[in-house]
């Protein structure tokens, strides 16, 4: 009898809750590619940072749910509208034995923002962290802002004394190649703890036996042994075979015979993420294109052709096998600010021609399309079915698929080398403000650059993400009302507008929303939350 599939934030068993196991119970984890770093700043990737939130922890942390929990801050007022203060707890330690005060907060508020962070748009540049006492933070803005630990969830807090100890140094370019004591090493707070590391082959970690919290954990895991596996074929053979407890993602073209095997089945739900494309709209002659000279993609006309000969129900009935959820927005359901308001351009081949015909391309003309080939569900068969689709309509398609570590590497290199490029974003703070802030927003070196020079990306604050140099300076105006309107009714009309605004210029391509698969062992209870992070507090094995 073909069991059930399991939909969204379930549980994986039968088993109770509340059932510890006292033996030693190891979670057997396997993906399709392995964390970039064991520092915390340096990509925010949800793979490396949800696997590090087992580690590290936050002021703040996520329910199953996405609801805001109290983690190393046990509580935390509006003093003032400007002023916000946390209160710290007061029995944490490192895991090096080190107790956390407020001295390893402002350390952590200085280091995300130094360097090749990629999490400075956590903190605002102008944002004032005050020692209060050794226990007591405040966080003081320059404007109000309501939703100023909404994006904190990993945000991870980092020891002072250790990283000294340590000359830890700012935090490194992701895909620099670069190491520092950060890569390989950690000392965070969290559940778990690193026993050793293999980069690419194995990761160990053990149960923290002094985590704050061991009173009332749920969980029974007492060692996690995590291994990336990019082939497909062999991550599922590997839990088929019994030897994972867990795998993800399961290819769509796997999901049944999973979930009809003997001993294993499918947790599968919509996740927050949106899979878009991304445009190279500030070069004045676009890279790998036959067109010299110039650049088609700041042409609003060719970037619609290009969006209406994308057919968007095809890729989820052929490539994604229902899997997906086509999207208008670069935000999902779910996320605050989402509207249903918003619809996709009709896919319309003979338009799109039309419209390169019109914007002086009757012929078409040649792109770059990079894309990773192990990060998203289908990723590369997404970028084959683009190619193709664009063939119909005259753009000729030089199409680059590697693996996520490469691709990566390529888009924070300090000079952009693309010309479109496939990409997936979850907003950390599950609200608008954050995709409009990091995608949407001029990407600022200083008041007097309206975007980034190359070389220069590693100080962006606002458009941090902004990788094809949209920029309209009124979604800047707004993107900063946003950010300070208390008023949830107008914010929500903020956000709209600036949504307007957005899809109007047809600043990206939003493609769709991935779904979830896990694949799991019977006798294996976790919990799958919507944004993808695999949290091992929640998890139970059953022998």
């Amino acid at each position: 009898m073909r069991k059930k599939l399991s939909l969204g934030l379930v549980t994986a068993s039968l088993l109770c809750a509340s059932t510890l196991h006292a033996g030693a119970e190891t979670l057997r984890f396997a993906s399709q590619g392995d964390i970039t770093s064991f520092d915390p700043y340096t990509i925010d990737e949800t793979f490396t940072s949800g696997f590090l939130g087992n580690v590290y922890e936050g002021l703040v942390r996520r329910a199953p749910d996405l609801s805001i929990q109290p983690a190393l801050a046990e509580s935390w007022e509006m003093v003032e509208p400007t002023r916000w203060r946390f209160h710290l707890r007061k029995d944490v330690k490192f895991h090096d034995g080190s107790a956390f005060t407020a001295d390893d907060v402002l350390y952590s508020a200085e280091r995300i923002r130094s360097g090749a962070s990629d999490f400075k748009n956590r903190l605002a540049p102008d944002t004032k962290v005050v020692k209060v006492d050794d226990h007591t933070v405040d966080f003081i803005t320059a404007t109000p802002n309501p939703i100023i630990h909404y994006q904190w969830g990993n945000w991870y807090m980092m020891s002072k004394s250790w990283a000294e100890k340590n000359k830890v140094g700012a935090p490194q370019k992701a895909g620099s190649g670069e190491e520092s004591y950060t890569t390989l090493h950690e000392n965070g707070t969290g559940p778990f703890r690193l026993v050793s590391r293999e980069p690419g082959i194995k990761t160990t970690l053990a149960a923290n036996a002094d985590w704050w919290a061991k009173s009332s954990r749920t969980d029974n895991v007492t060692d996690v042994v995590f291994t990336p596996i990019p082939n497909a074929a062999t991550r599922v053979a590997a839990l088929l075979s019994g030897q994972m407890d867990v795998i993800f993602p399961v290819p769509v073209q796997d999901i049944d015979r999973v979930e009809q095997s003997e001993g294993t089945h499918m947790i599968v739900g919509p996740e927050l993420r949106t899979i878009y494309l991304f445009l190279d709209q500030f070069r004045d002659e676009l890279l790998y294109s036959d067109v010299k000279g110039k650049n088609p993609l700041k042409d609003r006309r060719v970037r619609e052709a290009l969006y209406r000969g994308i057919d968007i129900e095809t890729i989820k009935k052929k490539v994604m096998r229902g899997m997906s959820t086509p999207s208008a927005l670069m935000v999902a359901p779910g996320i605050n600010g989402f509207s249903e308001d918003f619809k996709r351009l009709e896919y319309n081949p003979e338009k799109a021609k039309a419209l390169l015909a019109e914007a002086g391309y009757p012929d078409g003309f040649e792109l770059g399309l990079d894309c990773p080939n192990d990060r998203y569900v289908n990723d590369e068969a997404i970028c084959v079915a683009v190619t193709n689709m664009w063939a119909r309509i005259g753009v000729k398609v030089k199409l680059n698929a590697q693996t996520k570590s490469k691709f990566f590497e390529k888009i924070f290199a300090p000079k952009l080398d693309f010309s479109v490029g496939l990409i997936g974003s979850t907003p950390p703070s599950f609200d608008s403000w954050a995709p409009i802030n990091s995608l949407h927003m001029c990407p600022r070196v200083s008041p007097e650059s309206a975007v980034w020079k190359d070389g220069e990306r590693e100080k962006v604050s606002n458009g941090k993400s902004n990788y094809g140099g949209y920029c309209n300076p009124e979604v800047d105006k707004l993107a900063d009302r946003i950010l300070s309107e208390t008023d949830q009714a107008k914010r929500t009309a903020l956000i709209k507008d600036a949504w307007k605004i957005t899809t109007g210029d047809i600043a990206y391509l939003p493609l769709h929303q991935q779904w979830i698969a896990w694949g799991v062992r019977d006798g294996v209870e976790l919990k799958q939350r919507p944004d993808d992070v695999f949290d091992w507090r929640y998890v139970q094995i059953k022998k």
